[in-house]
């Protein structure tokens, strides 16, 4: 039996020391940041410490979470700029259809 996860789901985009943004998926923000900055949450924030959170938006479900992450890692990094100056997403994604 497959288990669904409660609660809300989060895409994000944080911003390395360097510059690069990293876009992830969870179910509680606050502490996916604590573990990016602490060095476990993923391999390429590992080296680019310390991340800070310049984007997020809350999904449905899960499934809906990873789509989203998945669609948002697809795109340029100009398109990533324009989603942290608060540039609707669906309106980046017209280009892409």
């Amino acid at each position: 039996m497959k288990l669904k996860r409660c609660g809300k789901h989060f895409v994000y985009i944080v911003e390395c020391a360097d510059g690069t943004y990293y876009t992830g998926y969870t179910n509680n923000i606050e502490n996916r940041i604590r573990r990016h900055n602490a060095g476990f949450a993923s391999k390429y924030t590992r080296a680019k410490l310390p991340v800070k959170l310049v984007w997020k938006k809350a999904c449905k479900n899960q499934r809906f979470a990873m789509r989203t992450e998945k669609t948002i890692k697809g795109l340029k990094r100009e398109d990533k700029k324009r989603i942290v100056r608060g540039a609707r997403l669906d309106n980046i994604l017209r280009k892409y259809i």
